[in-house]
């Protein structure tokens, strides 16, 4: 799974990456963690022509038919092998792709009773593309909530030691592919799923800071071991 990610970039940077014509200036971020606003570019919903648009939508998917608003803390993460049968994330593998924008993240390795968490990230810190899907829920005091979730898949060579499972990670050529809205057969998404290459990535031990969302710091990130790569 992938339970805690980073996004330093910039903006203006962002903007550029993901092709979004305005990008409102952000707080960095070393510690971003399920049900809090995460940055997302999909097709704007309210535009007839196809716009791509950053919008904040908090983590932790919430069906559209769901009762109640705290299925999403259990929704952060997609099966990409399962996803277009679940009926929790069908729908919105259909109709409501978008790209969660970060820069790192970390998995946890178990070790005996306890875990050591891992940062991971590009050799040069570029920022990245998680594949999400996202959804609008309204509650019953009719408030509209939308939300949004990773798609995960199997671990590459790099993550493997430390984890069974890792975030989609798409390269910019498959951005536009996994937005367009015309592509609505799960089958023809399925080599965009796949386990980003390793050799451009690298993994290292980071401390125990970053096991409480309530610290988000640079700190989260410092190396305190060998790194993988």
């Amino acid at each position: 799974m992938c339970g805690r990610f980073t996004l330093r970039t910039s903006a203006t940077v962002i903007a550029d990456q993901f092709a979004v014509f305005e990008v409102p200036p952000f707080t960095p971020r070393f510690n971003i963690a399920p049900t809090q606003s995460v940055p997302v570019i999909r097709l704007d919903p309210k535009r007839p022509e196809p716009r791509r648009e950053l919008v904040w939508l908090r983590w932790g998917l919430i069906p559209s038919w769901a009762q109640e608003a705290s299925i999403g803390s259990r929704l952060i993460n997609a099966r990409a092998e399962t996803a277009a049968s679940k009926p929790a994330f069908r729908t919105a593998l259909r109709r409501r792709r978008c790209l969660v924008a970060a820069d790192g993240f970390y998995e946890w390795q178990a070790a005996g009773r306890s875990k050591q968490a891992y940062f991971i990230h590009f050799h040069d810190d570029r920022p990245f593309a998680f594949a999400g899907l996202w959804e609008a829920w309204e509650s019953p005091q009719h408030s509209a909530i939308e939300t949004c979730t990773l798609l995960t898949t199997e671990p590459n060579e790099l993550i493997r030691p430390i984890h069974d499972r890792m975030p989609v990670i798409l390269p910019p050529e498959a951005y536009r592919s996994w937005l367009d809205p015309a592509i609505q057969d799960p089958r023809q998404l399925m080599p965009l799923i796949a386990s980003y290459a390793s050799d451009a990535m690298e993994a290292y031990p980071v401390g125990g800071l970053v096991n409480s969302p309530a610290h988000d710091t640079p700190q989260c990130i410092d190396r305190i071991g060998q790194l993988f790569s």
